[in-house]
């Protein structure tokens, strides 16, 4: 069966969608629009969707654990945990747990949480119009115990989080270096370490950037590619194959998550930014969408685990 493409049309379109998450408990998509300022839920069976709005840009959210309407959080260069109905416009608490590339016009980027639940993330330099970047200004790290450690710095646009923990690996993307690594992950300790280049888009002749990208229960990396109109799928094991390329109708395609009862629909995020005067009009830029048909199937998404 070949892959069908949906659109999402309950998810308003969004200047800058990113991070689907997909949370397994409650069945419902969370993401959110980083320009927009807001975080997003959508309940699949229901068709509902509600949104809350922040005073500062938002590149992830999260579900705590075992805490009922508690989510991880970006707010710029801040991680917090708010408390939210998931109805409410605001949310009714907000705890500021880090802050992260001090002294700064950084902003956090990308966010997920590992097998253990620590938070992992990554910045990036100013953006004084979109589309324009100061390179080499972001940093990688993560958040555990309340404790913040910096893996790699010089980092353009952080991006792509993934871990297979059988192999004990974990999957990464600067954007603007144009390429996927891949790092051995002690999962005890948390640390990561023998950075390598899995993946690279100039060898395969891919107009785009890397974006967001999630791992399916084969092992196999699902990219997405910004400016590209596409979703790429790879297999890490196996350095430069690429297996399959879906072509998405938005061309900022933006980020991936697999949701659904069996996890086997692809949820992706995409953008709607005027880069160079070039407008990109709704629908479908900005739209979330989602594939079904993959043969295959993803991963529980891990939710954050507090101190």
């Amino acid at each position: 069966m070949a892959p069908k493409i949906l659109r999402v049309a309950e998810i308003p379109n969004l200047v800058l969608g990113e991070g689907p998450h997909w949370d397994i408990e409650t069945q419902n998509l969370y993401l959110v629009d980083i320009f927009g300022k807001s975080i997003h839920k959508f309940n699949a069976s229901t068709g509902q969707h509600s949104k809350a709005i922040f005073d500062k840009p938002v590149s992830f959210i999260i579900p705590v654990k075992g805490q009922r309407n508690r989510f991880v959080i970006s707010l710029e260069r801040e991680i917090c945990v708010i408390t939210w109905d998931g109805i409410s416009e605001r949310p009714s608490k907000i705890e500021k747990l880090a802050e992260v590339d001090q002294d700064t016009q950084n902003r956090i980027n990308d966010g997920k949480c590992d097998p253990r639940g620590r938070l992992w993330a990554g910045t990036m330099g100013p953006e004084p119009e979109p589309g324009h970047f100061q390179p080499e200004a972001g940093s990688l790290f993560s958040l555990d115990g309340g404790k913040v450690t910096t893996f790699a710095t010089k980092v353009g646009i952080s991006n792509g989080l993934a871990w297979n923990t059988k192999l004990g690996k974990f999957y990464y993307n600067d954007s603007l270096v144009k390429r996927v690594d891949e790092f051995d992950y002690d999962i005890n300790s948390g640390v990561i370490s023998n950075r390598k280049t899995i993946f690279t888009f100039s060898k395969h002749d891919i107009d785009g950037l890397p974006d967001g990208m999630t791992i399916d229960a084969d092992g196999n990396l699902w990219v997405a590619v910004f400016n590209g109109s596409s979703v790429i799928k790879i297999d890490p094991r196996k350095p430069e194959t690429l297996l399959e390329t879906i072509k998405v109708p938005a061309k900022q395609t933006t980020s991936v998550a697999w949701g659904g009862i069996d996890l086997n629909i692809l949820y992706v995020t995409s953008a709607s930014m005027t880069v160079d005067g070039v407008e990109l009009l709704p629908p479908n830029h900005g739209a979330t969408f989602q594939i079904t048909g993959l043969g295959t199937k993803g991963l529980p998404a891990d939710n954050f685990v507090s101190e």
